[in-house]
């Protein structure tokens, strides 16, 4: 009976999900609400020959496009970046970000729009990519609001999050069952918008962003095909 008990208080202590690091390939289609248009969009995780990932993302249509990456180690569940790149064009002003994580230093040094980075690095800190995928590994867990330190341009930035609830999201590949998730900001502050949607079933894969600027402008990408190790993303007719 003693054994029996302790096996149930272990199950009750185990996350609700199990999160294990997966390949994916997603492609997205992306809209700006301001321009009469859609584009295009992708994200793939890829495991690298050294043992470490990388993870990118890029959007594109007509007159605008960015492209984002980052490198990183996968560690007993803690994710370590090594490298992080960011480039924008066509909205507006262009943008460039290159970052270096040395943790052998404990600094990250780099470039942010032509001016030179350099901050202290601790473990748990991360950059604008990787932490998609630590938000991704506390919903599978179960959390409910979330924190993250993330390198934000040429300083440190604290990224709150918290989870809003189940929602069936309509995709090209079906109806897919998603974690809704909504970034947490100071209303006094900034009147930005940001919401994902991660998939239950597909190793909470990002099937849908939003994202209203300050100046009201409108993005959005949803999820057109996908792959998560290997196997088709496919979601409930209907």
């Amino acid at each position: 009976m003693r054994r029996l008990l302790c096996l149930i208080a272990f199950a009750l202590a185990l996350p609700a999900h199990a999160f294990d690091l997966k390949p994916f390939d997603a492609s997205y289609t992306a809209d700006w609400k301001q321009m009469p248009m859609s584009g295009s969009a992708e994200r793939h995780l890829t495991q690298q020959q050294d043992g470490n990932w990388k993870l990118e993302f890029s959007a594109s249509m007509l007159v605008a496009g960015l492209t984002e990456a980052s490198t990183f180690r996968y560690e007993g569940g803690v994710f370590l970046p090594t490298s992080y790149n960011y480039s924008r064009h066509g909205l507006g002003k262009s943008r460039e970000s290159k970052l270096t994580f040395d943790w052998t230093a404990k600094k990250v040094t780099g470039s942010e729009k032509g001016h030179a980075v350099n901050l202290p690095l601790d473990r748990g800190l991360v950059d604008k990519s990787t932490y998609q995928l630590l938000l991704q590994h506390d919903v599978a867990d179960g959390k409910k609001s979330m924190s993250y330190q993330v390198v934000d341009g040429d300083e440190i930035d604290t990224y709150d999050f918290r989870v809003i609830g189940e929602e069936r999201v309509r995709t090209k590949v079906g109806l897919i069952d998603a974690i809704k998730v909504e970034r947490v900001r100071d209303p006094t502050k900034s009147n930005r918008k940001t919401e994902l949607w991660f998939a239950k079933n597909w190793d909470y894969l990002l099937v849908r962003l939003y994202q209203m600027e300050t100046d009201g402008k409108e993005y959005q990408i949803m999820l057109e095909d996908g792959s998560v190790d290997g196997k088709p993303v496919k979601g409930q007719q209907g």
